[in-house]
Parts: structure tokens; C-alpha cells; sequence
């Protein structure tokens, strides 16, 4: 069972694993781990129900799992489940998502 079956997000947050970091440039030449810059395309793995609003109705959240999404440059919560880095985030935090 992966980790993040897990793990269910309160309200509305969303919980996402970043894409991996660009190694090596399109002409081949390896980028060094600290000249990488910080990834900020992420992939949907688990999402919260949503809010709940004053008249007691809940506002869904905007990403469903799968959706490929672009982040803050800073921000989230670092969560490590079975060794593995996931980033918590806010469905309003989140900048916008890709479509294919």
C-alpha cells in the first residue's frame, strides 16, 4: 500500500510530491545539486474534502488526484511518509494547474 493512501488531508488542503529536478541541460552537461532550482510542478496525490462555508455547505477543493499542478515558490509543509517527501499546501496556495 503506497504511504499516502494513508494519509487523508484536513479541509481544504492538498498534498503533492514535486516532479523531479532538471540533472542535466539539453545539451548534456550536468547541473551540479546546488545550481538546481527549486521544482515548482508538483503531481496531486491526495486531497482534503474541502471548507465548510457559514451556511454550512462545503466548498470542494479545485485539484483532484492526478492533476499535475505549478506551486508557490515558497510555502507548504514538509511530510515524510515511509521515506518519501510530500508538500502540503492549501487549495488556495496552489498558482494554477496543467491541462493537457
Amino acid at each position: 500500500m503506497q504511504a499516502f493512501r494513508k494519509f487523508l488531508p484536513m479541509f481544504d488542503r492538498v498534498l503533492v510530491e514535486r516532479l523531479a529536478a532538471e540533472t542535466v541541460t539539453r545539451g548534456g552537461i550536468m547541473i551540479p545539486e546546488k545550481a538546481q532550482g527549486k521544482v515548482l510542478q508538483a503531481t496531486v496525490v491526495a486531497v482534503g474534502p474541502g471548507t465548510t462555508n457559514k451556511a454550512g455547505n462545503v466548498t470542494p477543493v479545485c485539484v483532484k488526484v492526478g492533476d499535475k499542478v505549478m506551486l508557490p515558490e515558497y510555502g507548504g509543509t514538509k511530510v515524510v511518509l515511509e521515506d518519501k517527501d510530500y508538500f502540503l499546501f492549501r487549495d488556495g496556495d496552489i498558482l494554477g494547474k496543467y491541462v493537457d
